[in-house]
C-alpha cells in the first residue's frame, strides 16, 4: 500500500460565476472545483502561494491527495486540470476530479533497488545507473503501492532491467505498452578501457 497521501487543504467558495472568481484572486486565492463520484460539483479556494508551493514541487497532475476542507469529509482527488494567466503562466483556476476505491488512475510510483551485495556485477566494481527512479503505472486508488522493487540477485555487468522483469502487484500495469529501460549494471570506467582497447587490438 502507499505511503501517506498528501493533504491538500482548500476552502468552500461561497457564490459562483466570475465575479466570484475575480473577488476569490483579489483575496489571493485560486478558485477551483472539485466534480465527480456521483456528487454535486463544490468551489473551492486555495491560497494563491500554497497552490504554487504545490505545483513548483512536481507531479501535481499525477498525484493523488487527499482534499481537506472545513466542514466537508476528507476526499481523495487527483487534479484534472489547472488554467494559467496566458501571459504570466501563474495558476488562475484549478480542477479536481474526486476519486472512489475502484477508480483507475496514472500515478508515478518510486522504484526500490534491492539486494545490491547479491549482484556479481556491483561486486566487480559495476555500477547501478537508474534509468527511471520512478515509472508510471496504472493503478487503483484504493489500492495504491509505494513502491515497486527490483531484485540485484545474480545481475551482472552489462544487464539491463526492463519494466516487464519487474513483478508489479496485481491489478498494476505500466502505462506504457513499450518494455521501457528501468535501470542497468554498466562496467567499471577501468574495465571500459580494457574492453575498447582489445576491441581496437582485435580490429588491428
Amino acid at each position: 500500500m502507499a505511503g501517506e497521501i498528501p493533504n491538500l487543504q482548500a476552502e468552500v467558495r461561497t457564490g459562483t460565476g466570475k465575479g466570484a472568481a475575480r473577488q476569490a484572486r483579489r483575496e489571493g486565492n485560486v478558485p477551483g472545483i472539485v466534480y465527480g463520484d456521483g456528487k454535486e460539483p463544490l468551489a473551492l479556494n486555495l491560497n494563491y502561494n500554497y497552490l504554487l508551493k504545490q505545483l513548483k514541487a512536481g507531479r501535481f497532475m499525477s498525484t493523488l491527495f487527499n482534499l481537506k476542507v472545513e466542514g466537508q469529509d476528507d476526499v481523495r482527488v487527483i487534479c484534472r486540470g489547472v488554467q494559467r494567466d496566458v501571459v504570466k503562466d501563474l495558476p488562475t483556476h484549478v480542477d479536481f476530479m474526486r476519486l472512489h476505491r475502484n477508480s483507475r488512475i496514472n500515478l508515478f510510483i518510486h522504484v526500490n533497488f534491492e539486494n545490491h551485495e547479491a549482484s556479481p556485477g556491483l561486486k566487480r566494481g559495476g555500477t547501478l545507473v537508474i534509468v527511471r527512479p520512478e515509472v508510471e503505472l496504472e493503478v487503483t486508488a484504493g489500492d495504491i503501492p509505494d513502491h515497486i522493487t527490483v531484485d540485484l540477485t545474480g545481475s551482472n555487468i552489462g544487464d539491463v532491467i526492463h519494466i516487464n522483469d519487474i513483478p508489479l502487484p496485481a491489478g498494476v500495469k505500466p502505462t506504457i505498452d513499450r518494455n521501457f529501460v528501468v535501470a542497468n549494471i554498466s562496467a567499471p570506467s577501468g574495465l571500459r578501457s580494457e574492453e575498447n582497447e582489445e576491441a581496437a587490438a582485435e580490429e588491428a
